[in-house]
């Protein structure tokens, strides 16, 4: 692998948004020629080749492998537990907090689609995570993704409390907690590798 730092003409976005945003890697991905049956494997989904991001990450397939099933695991296992649209509002929550404009844009477009509330969602990317929300669901697992993403330790029986008391079973909080978990990692791993580009025009 080069360990030539790449340098980019465009101006990184600067701001939240929901728009779909492009995202480039710092240091070379491993061109799509040079692509193996195993490393497809630890992609899982073949599709994600296209991406810098992951094509960068499969230069360590096993690894890549067991970070693309868990990812899929907490976002994609709906036998119960929180809604899709919650666990989105989860991940876009913690994305917001650590400042990955484009994971707060990809998990707050998913939860615009699968809650149908674009006004709320783009209440959290414009206010932060201390904007107001008035859906007792809504606010109580913001509350605890963010007390995740800013220390661990910050997160306590309260925020359990919140969420049950809005109304969410243990397995619901559970999924919370791994969203937000999840990307409080794969926010700080995306930020040290790259950057996000401007929407395609």
């Amino acid at each position: 692998m080069s360990d030539t730092v790449i340098r980019h003409d465009f101006e990184a976005p600067n701001a939240f948004t929901q728009a779909e945003l492009g995202w480039e890697a710092w240091l070379e991905p491993l061109p799509l020629d040079e692509l193996t049956e195993r490393h497809y494997e630890g992609l899982v989904d073949k599709g994600r080749a296209n991406s810098p991001y992951f094509r960068l990450l499969v230069r360590d397939p096993d690894i890549l492998g067991a970070r693309t099933r868990t990812d899929n695991d907490i976002f994609y296992n709906e036998r119960g537990g929180l809604t899709r649209a919650l666990r989105e509002l989860s991940a876009a929550s913690a994305s917001r907090t650590n400042g990955c404009i484009f994971c707060a844009s990809v998990h707050s477009r998913f939860a615009t689609h699968k809650s149908k509330r674009p006004d709320d969602v783009q209440r959290l990317l414009d206010e932060g995570p201390a904007g107001q929300q008035d859906d007792p669901q809504w606010r109580a697992v913001i509350d605890a993704s963010v007390a995740l993403t800013v220390i661990p330790d910050a997160f306590g029986p309260e925020h359990v409390r919140q969420l049950r008391e809005a109304g969410l079973d243990d397995l619901a909080i559970i999924d919370a907690i791994n969203g937000a978990a999840f990307f409080n990692w794969a926010n700080r791993l995306m930020l040290s590798l790259g950057e996000p580009t401007p929407p395609a025009a």
